[in-house]
């Protein structure tokens, strides 16, 4: 799971490449751990051409809604996981509403989070 701290008014397909830089490795079989996903999905605030081309470069399977475009692509059959993912995120108290000035400290409450969240999944699937 990787997550960044950006303003509110920041458009998401500015930040697709960062957040893709920032999934860190993950290890469990042997040999060289994957520093990349196999595919990215993402909502039409992720689409451009140029991300499209960035993503295919790195061997990543862009799989972002187009924009005008009617609904229904089947994006939404997996991006419950996202949505489902931001509602265990807005469970904690701090990262519901913003209260720190200081992006630093928002920052470890949101890292914070995201580790509970991954260690409350893993221990249900035990």
């Amino acid at each position: 799971m990787a997550s960044l701290l950006t303003k509110a008014n920041v458009n998401d397909n500015t930040q697709l490449r960062a957040l893709v830089q920032a999934i860190p490795p993950v290890r469990g079989k042997l040999g060289r751990p994957r520093r990349r996903p196999k595919r990215v999905q993402g909502d039409r605030g992720y689409d451009s051409r140029a991300d499209r081309n960035w993503l295919r470069q790195r061997g990543i399977q862009p799989l972002l809604a187009k924009r005008n475009t009617p609904h229904g692509s089947g994006l939404g059959v997996y991006r419950w996981v996202v949505e489902r993912t931001l509602s265990w995120l807005h469970q904690f108290r701090r990262l519901r509403i913003r209260y720190e000035r200081q992006p630093e400290l928002h920052e470890a409450f949101m890292a914070f989070g995201c580790a509970l969240i991954c260690w409350r999944f893993l221990n249900s699937l035990c």
